[in-house]
């Protein structure tokens, strides 16, 4: 809507020197009277500037899709459950498909840190576990929501060799990486099931300093996520009692997903979209150079803990895994039921909405590949 600005000047009044039938006015009545020029001139301008808005002729609502980031912020951790985050990153996958938007990368050793960053504002889009997945849904009253899955499988609870039944579990002590993370949800439910919640001390320590927890005797297992189980296998002679995949139909459950703030992925789908496209560009090269891919996951891990894989360590890690878009959405349910049972929430988390696969089905119709089901827990 165009305006123009309504201009108040003394010529326009009526004056004595006009004829009689002319309207006479005090100085208090002229003043009454411009003001309410003023105010209705105001009126009209900030009308038309809202009309402009809500049409399109301004700036968008804070919320509307305000074209591709300055800068967007990813989490991420240094294992081989991120393998798509840390071969995305270091091999310019991400970097490629966002163009002229920088990436600022961040890493963490648990999701419950990740989480706080997200709440925080400080990360917009993070590949977390699948558990403070649903918990940043929860806290964040639905403003952090899952656009992708990216790993399955890969966590095991392994132990020392002279534990060879759940029965002799009683009085041990077994770590995780973080209060609350997706694999001490995972082992204080099963705990719960096995009836050993007493007996089994739970520890919580950041997953490199497991190791040496273990060769020293302080802990006897761990419920941990590739490589670190594979590393106490292959190095320091535990063994596995429990594979994650026995307990999920056909041996697949989520262990590593993509969750970003809903107001960044509405005001950036297609930057968004490009995080999205880079991902599945990092798994499917991942897939297909498989070598190459643990050299370069290795290499970062590395450079990120200070620590680095044998090839025997990689090799069994890369087996336990499997790197894909889809999340495996039919199994947040009893995840969110799982946290009840481990005690780490009072009531399972209501997810309707919990899931936007939008963007990435989109992304996925691009490429000429079938959509990915949310299970009845998309967005609307």
């Amino acid at each position: 809507m165009a305006w123009k600005p309504v201009k108040v000047n003394a010529r326009l009044w009526p004056t004595p020197f006009r004829k009689a039938t002319a309207v006479s006015f005090s100085r208090r009545s002229r003043f009454v009277t411009a003001a309410a020029m003023v105010l209705s001139a105001a009126t009209v301008l900030a009308s038309c500037s809202r009309a402009e808005t809500d049409q399109g002729g301004g700036q968008p609502p804070p919320e509307a899709d305000q074209g591709a980031a300055t800068e967007v912020r990813l989490g991420y951790f240094p294992n081989v459950t991120h393998a798509p985050a840390i071969v995305g990153v270091e091999n310019g996958f991400f970097a490629d498909e966002l163009g002229s938007t920088t990436l600022t990368t961040q890493t963490f050793n648990a999701g419950p840190d990740e989480v706080n960053a997200l709440l925080g504002g400080s990360l917009d889009v993070a590949f977390i576990g699948s558990g403070p997945a649903i918990n940043a849904f929860t806290k964040s009253e639905g403003t952090i929501q899952l656009i992708s899955g990216a790993v399955s499988g890969g966590a095991q609870l392994v132990v020392k060799p002279e534990i060879t039944s759940q029965d002799q579990l009683k009085g041990a002590t077994i770590a995780t990486p973080q209060l609350g993370n997706t694999q001490d949800v995972a082992l204080k439910k099963w705990l719960s099931e096995q009836d050993l919640s007493g007996d089994v001390t739970v520890a919580n320590m950041k997953n490199p300093q497991i190791y040496d927890a273990f060769r020293s005797g302080e802990v006897d297992g761990g419920w941990l996520p590739e490589p670190w189980p594979s590393q106490l296998v292959e190095e320091a002679g535990a063994h596995v009692l429990l594979d994650e995949k026995q307990l999920w139909p056909d041996g697949k459950f989520p262990t590593t997903v993509m969750i970003a703030r809903s107001e960044f992925v509405r005001q950036h789908p297609e930057t968004v979209k490009a995080l999205l496209r880079g991902a599945i560009a990092a798994t499917e090269w991942a897939g297909n150079n498989t070598g190459e891919a643990k050299s370069v996951v290795n290499s970062a891990i590395e450079k990120l803990t200070g620590d680095t894989l044998s090839g025997p360590v990689l090799d069994r890690a890369f087996a336990n895994i499997e790197l894909s878009p889809d999340p495996a959405s039919a199994t947040y349910p009893q995840l969110a039921e799982d946290s009840v049972t481990a005690g780490v929430v009072d009531a399972a988390a209501e997810l309707s909405g919990f899931l936007d696969l939008s963007l990435l089905n989109e992304v996925l119709a691009e490429q000429g590949k079938p959509p990915v089901d949310a299970a009845g827990l998309q967005a609307n």
